[in-house]
């Protein structure tokens, strides 16, 4: 099974990825990883409203999600690219990621109030 394999979702639907989809979804990862430097891997357990998940995020704190069939997979990911990998649960976000967050939301209300006229 493909690293980026979807599980059904049971009642709710959902469908399983073609493999066209999941050589696409690790495409993009690889020039994610590519363009940037300074990259960890952050495991994101299955929750009841989401499911396993592998979160890159870049030396200045750009970040990327996607889905992954298990955190084996992720491991995998993380060893097939020699990315420092770690368990969000206990070691938890880094903080220049909520600190790229932030100042995108500050540019993206600077940019809407420059296209008012403000």
């Amino acid at each position: 099974m493909s690293v980026f394999a979807r599980f059904r979702r049971g009642s709710q639907g959902g469908s399983t990825p073609s493999k066209a989809e999941n050589r696409a979804a690790a495409d993009a990862l690889q020039e994610w990883i590519t363009a940037r430097r300074g990259i960890e891997v952050y495991v994101e357990p299955r929750t009841s409203v989401t499911e396993n998940s592998i979160l890159l995020v870049a030396h200045d704190g750009e970040f990327t999600r996607r889905r992954v069939a298990s955190p084996d997979a992720a491991r995998s990911f993380a060893r097939k690219h020699a990315l420092p990998i770690y368990d969000a649960t206990v070691v938890g976000y880094p903080q220049r990621m909520r600190d790229y967050s932030r100042r995108q939301t500050i540019l993206r209300e600077r940019a809407e109030r420059e296209a008012l006229g403000d």
